[in-house]
């Protein structure tokens, strides 16, 4: 019974989720301002998991500074940035594959929600997206960010790549870790069909680089790499000798 049920919901879900989601991009894009736009977006993602019946539980979000943070959060699936974008304020933005522009729809979706795309092949690009987050988080603004830069079908959180932290460490923002559960049952796996889950983002409190120097933000990507495992509760890929060098 229980896998009949499991095999109803793969397939009903995306009957439902589909034209919901096509409904969601189609409204945010016709949003008049960036604020509006993100403002719909967040209520659509949660609309979207509503209308496929996974709830979306969020905890510690007064661990949010009132300024400029980085949030770093592990990576499991691609439900991961919609997610955290329904869990987090609309103030922030959102770090993310430039593969992700080309999706029908979604990409251009995301790109009037003001997602800042990264190329991370490119060496020259990689260098004009620092400057441009150290900007934007000198002028107050807060970024969201997955510095295991993808995802693999096993359970598991990657080494962190270190640019958000020697970003840190030269604005000497805060960095707040999130740990994101669910979302890999959900649609993750190498999966082409759903699984229910519930879905959990916990946010903990933040931690600054102790100098603006390398060997600072290294210490402080270990401390938070650390945390986002305890959060989501998945295994440290990198201690089990599974992962590939950053």
């Amino acid at each position: 019974m229980k896998r009949l049920l499991g095999g109803c919901y793969a397939v009903v879900a995306p009957l439902i989720l589909v034209p919901v989601t096509f409904l969601v991009c189609l409204i945010v894009i016709a949003g008049p301002t960036l604020a509006i736009r993100r403002e719909l977006g967040r209520f659509g993602v949660r609309l979207m998991l509503t209308a496929i019946g996974v709830p979306l539980i969020v905890r510690g979000r007064e661990h949010l500074p009132a300024g400029a943070s980085i949030v770093v959060a592990n990576h499991a699936s691609y439900l991961d940035g919609l997610v955290l974008a329904a869990a987090l304020p609309r103030r922030f933005s959102f770090v993310v594959q430039d593969g992700a522009a080309n999706w029908p729809l979604v990409g251009f979706t995301l790109k009037r929600m003001g997602v800042i795309f990264v190329n991370r092949a490119s060496a020259h690009q990689s260098a004009q997206l620092t400057r441009q987050l150290m900007r934007r988080l000198q002028h107050g603004e807060p970024i969201a960010i997955f510095p295991e830069g993808t995802f693999r079908p096993e359970p598991g959180v990657m080494r962190f790549k270190d640019g958000a932290f020697l970003i840190a460490a030269r604005t000497g923002v805060p960095v707040v870790p999130a740990g994101i559960r669910g979302t890999r049952r959900l649609y993750g796996g190498g999966r082409r069909l759903p699984r229910w889950s519930v879905v959990h983002v916990d946010i903990d409190a933040h931690a600054t680089a102790a100098s603006g120097g390398r060997d600072a933000a290294l210490a402080l990507r270990d401390r938070m790499r650390e945390r986002v495992i305890a959060l989501c509760t998945e295994p440290d890929r990198a201690a089990v000798g599974t992962d590939v060098p950053a």
